[in-house]
């Protein structure tokens, strides 16, 4: 037997919502992910963003790991080469710490078994591309939309003051407010 799950295909509401979450893979944005990766790392590998492709390519982690260490060098101590299942789960968790600690967000992160089971290649591209922006101030090319830089603003004690008194509109008025014609329940019948 080889590193593969050996597990009875899913049926009925499993395997609804199985189609439901590979509905919401995209191809080219996984393309564009592999040809990130690919730029990177320097890796010769199959760009094609189809899901086989992109499972075949980044599941046993190694990929991944060459990736993080691209970026920061030796971010990740350890890359396990053999093709063992929880080896190459060790790997695929290496990246996504590496992966928080670059700035990706927990919520665009995903679960080991996401890539290693196949369960929600969607969520693996959402972290690649993350990545991706992340990256520019690690001097590496970076993908998708450049990320938002903080804008911080200093107010003086004298206008932060200012602004408390000033009653803003969607504050709305009460003129001509009362309770009248408000009935909650069932009303008396006699």
């Amino acid at each position: 037997m080889g590193p593969e799950v050996c597990r009875a295909s899913k049926s009925g509401l499993a395997a609804e919502t199985q189609r439901k979450v590979n509905a919401k893979y995209n191809e080219e944005l996984a393309s564009e992910c592999l040809e990130w990766v690919k730029s990177v790392t320097g890796e010769d590998i199959d760009t094609a963003g189809d899901m086989d492709n992109f499972y075949e390519v980044l599941k046993d982690g190694t990929l991944l790991c060459k990736l993080a260490n691209a970026i920061q060098p030796g971010v990740i101590k350890k890359i396990n080469a053999t093709k063992m299942a929880f080896k190459c789960m060790e790997n695929i968790n290496a990246f996504l710490d590496a992966a928080k600690g670059f700035g990706v967000p927990a919520q665009e992160t995903f679960q080991t078994v996401d890539l290693w089971e196949r369960q929600n290649l969607n969520s693996v591209v959402i972290c690649l591309q993350s990545l991706g922006r992340k990256v520019g101030k690690y001097g590496k090319p970076s993908i998708g939309p450049k990320e938002a830089e903080k804008n911080e603003r200093v107010f003086s004690e004298e206008k932060l003051k200012a602004g408390q008194t000033i009653i803003g509109l969607q504050m709305g008025s009460n003129k001509g407010a009362n309770q009248s014609g408000i009935n909650f329940g069932n009303t008396r019948h006699m």
